[in-house]
């Protein structure tokens, strides 16, 4: 089955093995999904992950995060959709439940947490908000 929306469908399977108790998911990769990779990993929510190529295929081996035998993410929702895209100015960015999660941008700067676009003073489209 071919994936039109390598985001969502990530996201979505993040969720689902860690709800699963699963330890690791494998999740086809692009770029964007490969940096909010990178941004799980450096914000705690994931252990690691791994790229592997099968022929002309690109995966990541994602290891879940998980404290007392309860997931570290404990809920991650997709804001921006392929049928209607979210913005924010650098004056509407918005906090996650308090500062407990954090929002992902794709901003000009790249993608970046909503701190860094704070402190980089650019906005961006909304993609998704992890706790």
């Amino acid at each position: 089955m071919a994936v039109s929306d390598f985001l969502a469908d990530g996201i979505t399977r993040i969720r689902n093995a860690q709800n699963a108790k699963h330890d690791n998911v494998k999740l086809p990769v692009s770029g964007t999904l490969i940096s909010i990779l990178e941004i799980l990993k450096k914000e705690g929510f994931i252990e690691t992950f791994s790229l592997i190529e099968d022929g002309n295929k690109r995966f990541a081996d994602v290891m879940l995060k998980y404290h007392n035998n309860k997931p570290v993410i404990r809920g991650i929702t997709r804001i921006s959709k392929p049928g209607r895209r979210i913005y924010h100015n650098v004056n509407s960015l918005e906090t996650t439940r308090n500062n407990i999660g954090i929002t992902i941008y794709s901003t000009p700067k790249g993608v970046i947490t909503d701190k860094e676009a704070r402190f980089q003073h650019v906005g961006g489209e909304i993609l998704f908000k992890v706790w």
